[in-house]
């Protein structure tokens, strides 16, 4: 849609023939926390993306880590940075780095070395079911984590949080004792409806995390609460988000070709464009565009 710009604040591109992503091999299974991942096992490029996106004023772009091998981190960052250089996009890299590695400063540092990487995400969703989590344990309380996540502010990195509810009340603790670094929490919170205080135990957390000011939230991976979704479930989740957060706090995100199992990017954008049309002008290019390139210091002319 023309008449907003937007910087979307959570894309994925691989190429997988350059980088091994082991959860995009198969054997596939419908028996995970996204279901099965068969139909975007495929190598997505920046005009696939922009593909998708067209119709949309897209601005810019933040690239979220793929999930590719730890061990090609740095061979990720370097091959956006290299299609940054030449394409003007994406305009911001989110790197990966184990932040419970014992060399994870060595790591870092290289990272921030790198023009467009503006933060880390390292994924810690933990969850008691099998089926939801994505980690044995929640690595999160670990003193080598909790140091690893310190060193953040050493290198100007902000942190992006995709972790479950359930986990948000002792990271809001830490992010308390840290507030230089930025923490991006992604995708809406995950809340798990399934579970037997799964709204009540996600909006305690959300409120925990949003006491921290340092805290902001990237409102997108629907289908990951709800699937299949409709636009009243991803009414309540969204408003209930940016009531939480506030419209200063909250961006808009397509987290394509994710997002694109449980729906496509028009869908998802347009969902997203009818829930906020009460809102003011201002409020909305707020949502779609100025939070994201102040968040993740763009400098995108808008």
């Amino acid at each position: 849609m023309r008449d907003l710009p937007f910087i979307d604040a959570h894309v994925h591109l691989w190429d997988l023939k350059r980088i091994r992503y082991p959860w995009l091999m198969p054997p596939f299974s419908d028996d995970g926390p996204n279901g099965s991942v068969e139909p975007i096992a495929h190598t997505y490029l920046l005009p696939d993306y922009l593909a998708d996106a067209e119709g949309w004023d897209v601005r810019g772009i933040v690239h979220v880590d793929a999930g590719a091998v730890p061990e090609a981190a740095l061979d990720e960052t370097d091959w956006l940075q290299d299609m940054a250089n030449a394409k003007g996009m994406p305009n911001a890299i989110i790197a990966f780095a184990a932040l419970d590695d014992p060399n994870v400063d060595t790591l870092l540092q290289a990272h921030a070395q790198r023009r467009n990487v503006r933060g880390i995400r390292h994924i810690v969703n933990w969850h008691p079911d099998p089926r939801r989590t994505y980690t044995p344990r929640d690595v999160t309380r670990d003193d080598a984590w909790q140091q690893g996540f310190a060193l953040l502010a050493k290198h100007g990195l902000s942190f992006d949080l995709q972790a479950y509810p359930g986990q948000f009340a002792a990271l809001a603790r830490l992010i308390e004792r840290h507030p230089g670094i930025p923490v991006i929490l992604n995708h809406c919170g995950m809340m798990v409806p399934s579970d037997p205080q799964g709204r009540r135990e996600w909006r305690a957390g959300m409120t925990a995390l949003a006491a921290c000011p340092s805290v902001s939230v990237k409102i997108s991976g629907i289908g990951f609460a709800y699937r299949p979704w409709d636009i009243e479930q991803a009414r309540g989740y969204v408003r209930d988000t940016i009531d939480i957060f506030g419209t200063h706090r909250a961006m808009f995100a397509s987290d394509v070709p994710t997002d694109k199992l449980f729906g496509s990017f028009d869908r998802h954008l347009q969902t997203y464009r009818t829930i906020v049309s009460d809102m003011t002008t201002e409020e909305q290019r707020a949502l779609f565009a100025d939070n994201a390139n102040r968040v993740y210091r763009l400098g995108i002319a808008l």
